[in-house]
């Protein structure tokens, strides 16, 4: 039995599913924050997915370029979620629903 590309997207989409349920169904932000990053890399292991089927480094690429911007952006998404914590001393997204304070 090999590995095939409908292996590779079926767990993607797996991992996608669940990332969004996350987002749908949590209230605290670190968890939410963690299930953004997992669709982001389910998106990714599928772009791998379809540039290894083809034979073309394409999706490598855009791969790296992706996981780049993504590690900055935890840098800042980290900071806003300790900056939210030390200033209201929550994370629960449903207390956080005011911009002022």
């Amino acid at each position: 039995m090999t590995i095939g590309l409908h292996h590779y997207l079926a767990l993607s989409a797996l991992l996608f599913a669940i990332g969004f349920g996350g987002v749908l169904l949590r209230k605290n932000t670190l968890v939410l924050f963690m299930s953004l990053e997992l669709m982001l890399i389910a998106s990714t292991l599928g772009l791998v997915a379809f540039s290894r089927f083809n034979g073309t480094p394409d999706g490598n690429v855009f791969v790296l370029f992706i996981l780049a911007i993504a590690a900055v952006e935890v840098a800042v998404g980290l900071a806003i979620i300790v900056a939210l914590f030390r200033r209201r001393g929550t994370v629960m997204v449903d207390e956080l629903n005011a911009l002022k304070h």
